[in-house]
């Protein structure tokens, strides 16, 4: 049996069932991917071209932080179910599946990066002398995996025969490990029901449904979704607008929204906006692909817009206070990791907030609890601290700003704080304190949708900013 961290319990696939897998990248989702593989009795090999990534996970380091990944890689390697290895040869030997991890990053143009797919896909074919499943698992934009399958064909050197198939991942970054231990769903896409029972096998002992489709409709249903949750995000970041202009309280409306089982309450938490390597990118190609076929998708480029607006209605805030010179001021900046329990730095807000600060004069004293040392090759030294703990961030700074909602972040002590600040100010931008708590200790807080003394104090325009038209088109309803 294997026991999950909520106290459930999965049974482990029966030892006939188990199979030989080689997995192709070990980024977040190929490593992840790997560790649960092989932890569910499997015999996994991991790809990778990056030799001094293989060489740092075959001593016992993680290239990543995900809360307890390294203890299933470790436990693995030892049993011998778990190898890492710069060969594809090697790693394709004995495999009956193949998973494709690798990378694709958002392009120029705003659609994905597929030049790892192709590559990979063209050296398969190259390799390939048996019968194999190979599986994508990075989001690839709709008709990729149908592309993969020419590829291969066309560097075939003899006549293996092969099935391709699309099995998307749905983790969460800082909880992936439970995700795929306890899935919602397993998506599997392919023409060939050879390919669908080999990987509907891999994941029977799971208790979540399996839906078999397509290669087009699984790799749509990715996209989909991380739009759709990006959505909900932007649609609540929104309402804090409303709220703060309105003296509402997003927190309270966004739990009794989410109360409403037809809505729920995950991804209806106000911030400065959604970051990460998914998100982002995710949206953005989805938005391309409908233009690629002549389709404006308007919603999906009003979720792209709101995101972008608000760090600088956060930023606002700052400049409100303090003056659009920034000169002379030291700021705590709590966060560098696009979310907490992640050293994920892809596309954060946080760090894009830190730039733009100092690129107003301000000097910056930041710590995150897992990300400073990549923070730091993307930030560089320039007037900026890089502290060991919250508090000694805090110290000697001007004001406090949240920008990651790291769970130690919220367990901030005002009393503590309160002689180590030049000035009390604080600004929440993942409304982590208690209002109440942070203002009875005499700071100015400024939150996200949220009337808070700091917006009384700065005055924050409660003017609507909809086009009259609009305005009077609505009343005529």
């Amino acid at each position: 049996m294997f026991y999950l961290p909520n106290g459930r319990i999965h049974p482990l696939p029966q030892e006939d069932t188990r199979m030989n897998i080689c997995v192709i990248g070990t980024g977040y989702v190929g490593l992840v991917g790997a560790a649960i593989f092989s932890d569910w009795g499997n015999t996994v090999k991991g790809v990778d071209i990056d030799e001094r990534k293989i060489e740092t996970i075959n001593s016992g380091e993680m290239p990543i932080f995900e809360p307890g990944l390294s203890e299933i890689v470790l436990r693995n390697i030892e049993k011998g179910r778990l190898v890492f290895t710069t060969s594809l040869v090697e790693g394709m030997r004995d495999a009956e599946v193949v998973f494709i991890c690798v990378g694709t990053p958002q392009s120029d143009t705003g659609s994905a990066d597929l030049s790892a797919v192709w590559a990979v896909a063209r050296e398969i074919g190259q390799n390939l002398t048996d019968y194999k499943v190979i599986v994508t698992k990075s989001t690839v934009p709709v008709g990729t995996n149908e592309k993969i399958k020419k590829l291969i064909k066309e560097n075939l050197k003899g006549s293996a025969e092969f099935d391709v198939a699309s099995n998307p991942e749905f983790l969460r970054e800082g909880s992936s490990v439970e995700d795929m231990q306890n899935t919602d769903r397993t998506v599997i896409g392919s023409d060939s029901k050879k390919a669908l029972d080999v990987l509907s096998k891999l994941y029977e002992h799971l208790n979540s449904p399996v839906v078999e489709t397509d290669l087009r409709s699984a790799e749509m249903i990715k996209y989909a979704s991380n739009a759709f949750l990006a959505t909900k995000i932007s649609f609540i970041n929104e309402m804090a607008q409303l709220c703060e202009r309105g003296r509402a309280d997003v927190a309270a409306v966004s739990y009794g929204m989410g109360l409403d089982k037809r809505i729920g309450k995950y991804f209806l938490n106000a911030g400065i906006g959604y970051g990460g390597s998914c998100f982002p990118k995710d949206v953005a190609a989805l938005y391309r692909t409908s233009t690629d076929q002549a389709y404006d998708f308007k919603l999906l480029r009003g979720v792209m817009e709101v995101n972008k607006l608000q760090k600088k209605y956060f930023l606002k805030k700052i400049t409100k206070m303090f003056g659009e010179n920034l000169s002379g001021l030291t700021l705590a900046c709590l966060g560098m990791a696009f979310k907490g329990d992640t050293d994920d730095i892809r596309e954060s807000v946080s760090i894009e907030v830190i730039r733009d600060l100092r690129g107003m004069g301000a000097k910056i004293r930041a710590y995150d609890p897992e990300a400073t040392a990549n923070a730091k090759k993307v930030l560089g030294d320039a007037n900026i601290v890089y502290c060991h703990d919250k508090y000694e961030a805090i110290e000697g700074s001007d004001a406090v700003l949240i920008l990651t909602e790291w769970k130690e972040f919220a367990n901030l002590d005002p009393e503590r704080v309160k002689p180590l600040v030049k000035q009390k100010v604080i600004f929440d931008g993942r409304n982590l304190l208690d209002k109440e708590k942070v203002q009875d200790y005499g700071f100015v807080y400024f939150a996200v949708g949220k009337r808070t003394n700091g917006l009384d104090k700065v005055d924050e325009p409660s003017e609507s900013t909809v086009p009259s038209a609009l305005l009077k088109n609505g009343q005529d309803s």
